[in-house]
């Protein structure tokens, strides 16, 4: 169990900010699978915030069933970081988080997101406003440094603790390699003995096996999974049932057909056609990643122009594997990185 001052955040498995995926719709359909203590919205400007911008408000609607629910703000100024968190708050958010991991470079040039792990000083303000305006459980999601050459996350640690920060989560890379090779977890590890904190480990966390094994190699208060639940949105209920000693059972293609065709229908009902066209297509390619044949249904998308017709697909393609037994849900493949936001 995790807890971050009033919230309990049990199991200990948190939901990455994803930008462009952990809308309503997916972060319910993690809920409702089970094992996920934790979900978080897409990361949000401040300055998008503050100004009402209609796209970042759009973003922000949650409903009580998601709870608890992290919203994750990113900025550069410390006064402006503030009033947004007041806003976070205000909106009846259990926890705000400050994006200092995000490697996109027009969130370094702006000096927000990793950028922030180069500059101590100002990561050190934003947090002592934003916590001086806020009662909420504040977290804090890092990378290593910017550069292999530069490592600052365990005096980053060391001054968030300080100014107020209820729990830190890292992810084992530098913002130059953004996704590219393999997460160290031994810095989870020399973190977790630097703060006396809460410390959530991220990065490479494929399977739900993964998951088990983070903590027990770097003794973490918890795990956050972003991009292997694309592929694998059971692997939350898989790594609780191995953290409980339960067996872990693959989920059956009835399952899959179900879990696809209820998060369409919702698309459907809150997007536009292009938006939904577009989401329905880039979802049923990673859904059916590792499964029997998923490649034709994958081929066939191609051809296809409606929303609707891509829900006919799907019922298509599981009547016509109706006769197969489950399958173990793939990994995460090594080829989607810029989903997950960033940290």
């Amino acid at each position: 169990m995790l807890t971050l001052r009033s919230v309990t955040v049990s199991p200990p498995l948190l939901l990455a900010p994803m930008a462009g995926i952990t809308d309503r719709d997916f972060r319910l359909l993690i809920r409702r699978l089970g094992g996920c203590g934790l979900v978080a919205m897409e990361f949000i400007s401040a300055e998008g915030l503050l100004r009402r911008n209609p796209s970042t408000l759009r973003m922000l609607h949650f409903v009580d069933e998601e709870r608890p629910i992290s919203i994750q703000i990113y900025g550069s100024d410390p006064a402006r970081m503030a009033e947004a968190a007041r806003q976070v708050e205000a909106m009846g958010a259990d926890v705000c988080d400050i994006n200092m991991g995000c490697p996109a470079n027009k969130v370094l040039k702006g000096c927000a997101g990793a950028a922030l792990t180069g500059d101590l000083p100002l990561a050190r303000a934003i947090v002592r406003a934003v916590r001086g305006a806020i009662t909420l459980p504040l977290t804090v999601k890092f990378r290593l440094g910017l550069r292999p050459e530069a490592l600052t996350y365990l005096e980053l640690g060391r001054i968030l603790e300080g100014e107020g920060a209820d729990a830190v989560t890292l992810h084992g890379r530098t913002a130059s390699q953004q996704f590219a090779g393999q997460a160290d977890w031994s810095h989870i590890a020399r973190l977790k003995e630097a703060v006396s904190i809460p410390v959530i480990g991220n990065g490479d966390v494929r399977c739900a096996a993964d998951a088990v094994r983070m903590f027990r190699a770097t003794g973490c208060d918890g795990v956050m999974i972003g991009r292997a639940s694309l592929t694998n949105p059971w692997i939350f209920r898989q790594a609780a049932a191995l953290l409980e000693g339960r067996e872990l059972l693959p989920a059956s293609p009835d399952e899959r057909r179900t879990l696809m065709l209820d998060h369409f229908r919702e698309v459907i009902v809150r997007e536009d056609e292009r938006t939904a066209l577009h989401k329905l297509k880039t979802f049923t390619g990673w859904y059916t990643h590792g499964l029997p044949d998923g490649r034709l249904l994958r081929r066939r998308l191609n051809d296809l122009s409606s929303a609707a017709s891509v829900i006919d697909a799907v019922e298509e393609f599981f009547a016509a594997t109706a006769t197969c037994p489950p399958q173990p849900w793939p990994s995460t493949p090594r080829g989607i990185a810029a989903a997950e936001n960033p940290a």
